[in-house]
């Protein structure tokens, strides 16, 4: 068994796995920035080491000082949750180096799923389909950072002739890249070279690594994952497939189980085909499978995520298996203890994520304080959390705040209820994603199950928030302020009762349409 699970990560996700540690019968040790001093994960864990500045380049992405914090709290583990590390080789081998156990895939795995280019040519071994690309990366790799200037005149060729090939539309992405980063759609050949260098500054920038590589774009497809546990004995099984096709940027924002789009057909070939990629790579641990379902109904693979999925919790709603204790078990050398027949999914999953930034404008994160704080409660629905009143939001770290999941028998009534569960979470001080989630749970396209990729841009393309919305958490917000200057937030101090806007000024909530 695991005895001390030193976490490489931060925010709900870090709380997430704390609390499955705990109920494992495993310590938690918490590494921290100094902006996160005070951040709920630090004070819910066992222990706690500061790691560095703010900037995540000099603390959650510094691997000598999270192996030294490991070392010195006697941790015997790391997990590194999702987003910094969790999805780098090198920290994944510097762990083991340690002798220390990574809870997750060994380190070559996480290197063969991380170069796009390999991870397609090893899939497409294993009889899984993949997009026609050309498969010959073009840029010069971590090794030469060079200038972002015109490409070389043989650069030039490839790429034109590479296009030649494929045809238009085409899609340009970066070869050792993830997240929309370093991702060009191109429609015609005059704007190839222009999205190229584009391309290729962006991935030099976020990855270190400036090699591209071109597919054919396929036109608004819907984006199905596949949730596969794998142990160190062969043993493969999934979880059925989720559906994240409402995105921003290529940034999920409400993801869904089962997909509206998958037959009980379409749902074994998709499914057959993760569990061959897995197996194509000796996957172990908790991993899934991407990929594109195009109008027509034919698949390709996207990537394989080697990692614990944001969206992880609506399939553990309609399966009953909790991913991370399944996580510590897979690393602890243990065998599967379900087979595939035994895993049966019910009814339907919804999951929002929560987020500091303004839909408004183009999503721009809006960190501040929590000045006060409600979650939403009742049966069906659970809150993953990385906040707390008080809580300052770091500007340096990614905007996620916290996660809103729900179960219902049907979509309708999972639906129904997240709705329900948004319009009671109230968190005052900075802006956040929930209105426009609300609109586009409301919308009817979402309401009849008609997503895809492109669901924002369509839809929403001009979204300019929810008034009411807003002036009422303003004129609360400030109400609380003036009644109690020194208090940025409901709960106790000094051992008496702090009041909040419910205290205040009685109970209220947002109605239907606003």
């Amino acid at each position: 068994m695991v005895h001390r699970v030193l976490i490489a990560n931060r925010g709900e996700i870090a709380i997430r796995i704390m609390r499955a540690c705990r109920e494992a019968g495993s310590e938690t040790v918490a590494v921290f920035s100094e902006a996160d001093a005070r951040a709920p994960h630090v004070v819910q864990a066992d222990r706690a080491v500061c790691i560095g500045p703010p900037p995540s380049s000099e603390s959650y992405l510094n691997i000598p000082r999270i192996i030294d914090a490991a070392r010195s709290s006697g941790a015997d583990a790391i997990h590194p949750g999702y987003g910094f590390l969790a999805e780098n080789a090198a920290f994944a081998q510097a762990v083991e180096d340690a002798g220390l156990v990574f809870i997750g895939p060994s380190a070559d795995v996480i290197a063969a799923m991380g170069d796009k280019t390999l991870a397609r040519r090893t899939v497409a071994a294993a009889g899984v389909p993949v997009v026609p690309a050309d498969d010959n990366p073009l840029g010069r790799g971590p090794a030469q950072r060079r200038e972002a200037s015109a490409t070389t005149a043989d650069e030039r060729a490839s790429l034109i002739a590479a296009a030649a090939r494929l045809g238009y539309p085409l899609l340009i992405k970066a070869a050792a890249g993830g997240g929309g980063k370093g991702m060009r759609v191109v429609r015609e050949a005059s704007a190839l070279e222009a999205s190229f260098q584009a391309a290729a500054r962006e991935a030099l920038a976020a990855f270190g690594d400036d090699r591209l590589f071109l597919e054919r774009y396929v036109e608004r497809p819907r984006h199905v994952e596949v949730q596969v546990l794998a142990d160190h004995h062969g043993n493969i099984v999934h979880l059925g497939e989720r559906e994240c096709s409402i995105q921003r940027r290529h940034q999920k924002l409400i993801e869904e189980t089962p997909s509206p789009a998958v037959d009980a057909t379409l749902r074994g070939q998709m499914t057959d085909a993760a569990v061959a990629a897995a197996r194509s790579v000796g996957y172990r641990n908790a991993g899934t499978v991407e990929f594109l379902l195009a109008p027509d109904g034919a698949f390709y693979f996207l990537e394989m995520n080697t990692r614990l999925q944001v969206e992880h919790a609506i399939t553990e709603w309609t399966t009953g298996i909790d991913l991370v204790h399944a996580q510590l078990r897979i690393a602890a050398g243990e065998r599967l203890w379900v087979r595939q027949e035994d895993i049966a999914a019910r009814g339907h999953a919804i999951e929002c994520r929560i987020c500091a930034e303004d839909p408004a404008q183009q999503f721009l994160p809006r960190p501040g304080r929590i000045m006060c704080l409600r979650e939403p409660q009742g049966p069906a629905i659970r809150v993953d959390s990385g906040i707390a009143a008080g809580f300052d939001v770091p500007i340096y770290y990614d905007p996620l705040l916290a996660k809103v999941s729900v179960w219902g028998e049907t979509r309708e009534t999972a639906r129904r209820r997240m709705i329900a569960a948004l319009a009671d979470y109230v968190i005052l001080g900075c802006t956040t994603s929930i209105p426009f989630l609300l609109d586009v749970l409301e919308h009817q396209a979402f309401v009849r199950g008609e997503t895809h990729t492109h669901f924002i841009e369509d839809h929403f393309p001009t979204w300019t928030g929810r008034e009411q919305h807003r002036v009422i958490a303003a004129i609360a917000a400030a109400i609380n302020v003036v009644r109690r200057p020194h208090v940025a937030h409901a709960g106790h101090q000094d051992g008496r009762a702090v009041a909040s806007p419910w205290t205040t000024l009685g109970h209220w909530r947002l109605g239907q349409g606003g």
